[in-house]
């Protein structure tokens, strides 16, 4: 028996059926059950989304700055609103355990961030003797994943809304639920109709129509780097602006003199963020050929005691399900893979977790690993690092840098100074020293993690087209 069918979307300012018929079941994954079905959108539907977004373009690209910061702010207060329903949601549909809580604060917090920005922005420059006007690009397709769903639909919103665009929103099938309260929470902000659409469907469907469409003037896509080559290849005959997230494979690198306490679980923890569902999961950690041992021994003690799979609900798990059935699959060929080409196995291993069932994988770490190995390559998105050791600084970013990603880096040391000589020779959009963090400096990949930038000031100027008058 489904418990829910979420049989509309959001189109034109109301909820309404789609013209799409396919039901896609969704699940539990804590336990494997089915939970409910959605109602996919269809190319029809995409058609509707498109023309109400043209038809709201004309007004709201033409609103002030204070009209866009008044409307950030209702859809700030509305999302933290009904952060409990998405808590509800992330947690039976998601799996991401409880005390992730910032699954839950990142939407409100995307506006709050876009708010600061937009007050400080401004749309009019001086150059020369041309006035420079930034205008906002048109109808942008936002197309996001399922492993951040609320936090991704709410930030690539709040930033074309800020630069005065309208959207069609593509979010994954796989979050209908946290699409469906996320959605009901932007409704209740009360904007002009049309300003926002929202479409759940197959990214082959759905994804490929926004992509193709001449009225779409930009895509903003967060997701593999497979896909995104697809919708590269597809937005071409329109020439669409492009902002393409995508994925990575992380270095965290733990240089000699750092304190191993703290490096290894800033580590474990930036390898296992999102239980290893996340683009910016430092899965590969280099470490020092002389500090291996302790390292190595940490690890398996740490992975152990603090970083425990389980119920989500239990304030005590770190690491939820596998978001499903193929994601699981996937994870599990990846752990085979890294026993056949002779990794060593320190901690985890193929198969489920004792005494749990549904879409569980037991947090693995790899020693012996080589920068060669298929687990050091590609993209696993699941909780399994590996451990690659280093001669000295130069080995060590030679060795981070020898991917063809280039999403995110980790620097662990006693010396910030040390630490930042580093960090600005690697490849890599955005480099952590020590933790540190600061959501409003741009995002956004070097090489094949991506093309352009989101967040703050680099990820409004996305969404903006510069026109030069000159006098």
């Amino acid at each position: 028996m489904h418990d829910t069918v979420i049989d509309k979307v959001y189109i034109d300012g109301e909820f309404v059926t789609p013209h799409g018929t396919e039901l896609f079941d969704l699940h539990n994954p804590a336990t494997g059950k089915v939970i409910g079905q959605v109602r996919l959108a269809d190319e029809v539907d995409v058609e509707t989304a498109v023309a109400a977004a043209q038809r709201a373009l004309p007004a709201w690209s033409a609103t002030s700055k204070e009209d866009r910061i008044d409307a950030l702010r209702r859809l700030q207060a509305a999302v933290e609103a009904h952060r409990d329903e998405l808590l509800e949601a992330i947690t039976v549909e998601y799996g991401a355990p409880v005390r992730n809580t910032y699954m839950v604060d990142t939407p409100a917090g995307a506006f709050a961030d876009m708010i600061k920005t937009l007050e400080e922005f401004d749309f009019t420059r001086t150059i020369g003797r041309a006035t420079v006007e930034l205008a906002p690009v048109g109808v942008a397709g936002l197309i996001t994943p399922w492993n951040s769903d609320a936090f991704l639909i709410s930030d690539k919103f709040a930033t074309a809304l800020a630069a005065g665009c309208t959207v069609v929103v593509k979010p994954s099938e796989l979050s209908a639920t946290q699409t469906n309260v996320i959605t009901q929470a932007l409704h209740e902000a009360g904007l002009p109709k049309g300003v926002l659409n929202i479409v759940t469907g197959r990214g082959d469907v759905v994804g490929s129509a926004i992509t193709r469409h001449p009225d779409v003037a930009k895509i903003s896509f967060t997701g593999s780097t497979a896909t995104g080559k697809v919708i590269a290849r597809e937005a071409v005959d329109t020439l669409k602006r492009l902002t393409l997230e995508l994925g990575g494979k992380s270095p965290s690198i733990i240089l000699d003199d750092a304190d191993l306490e703290e490096a290894v679980t800033g580590a474990l923890m930036a390898g296992f963020v999102n239980s290893g569902q996340a683009c910016v999961a430092g899965t590969r950690i280099l470490v020092p050929e002389s500090r291996q041992d302790e390292v190595l021994s940490l690890i398996k003690k740490k992975v152990e005691e603090e970083f425990r799979p389980g119920d989500p609900r239990d304030p005590a798990t770190a690491i939820g399900p596998m978001v499903s059935e193929q994601q699981w699959e996937r994870v599990q060929g990846y752990i085979h893979r890294g026993v056949a080409d002779g990794a060593r196995v320190i901690a985890g291993g193929p198969g489920h977790p004792d005494g749990l069932e549904g879409y569980f994988v037991r947090p693995t770490v790899f020693a012996d690993v080589t920068n060669d190995m298929t687990i050091a390559r590609e993209e696993i998105f699941g909780p399994v690092l590996s451990v690659i050791t280093y001669r000295d600084d130069d080995h060590a970013v030679e060795i981070a840098n020898d991917t063809t990603y280039g999403l995110h880096a980790y620097v662990f040391s006693a010396d910030p100074e040390r630490a930042r000589r580093i960090a600005s020779r690697l490849e890599a959009g955005r480099v952590s020293i020590n933790g540190g963090y600061e959501p409003l400096s741009p995002f956004g990949g070097f090489k094949q993690s991506g093309i352009g930038r989101e967040y703050g000031v680099f990820g409004l100027e996305g969404f903006l087209e510069p026109r030069s008058v000159m006098v």
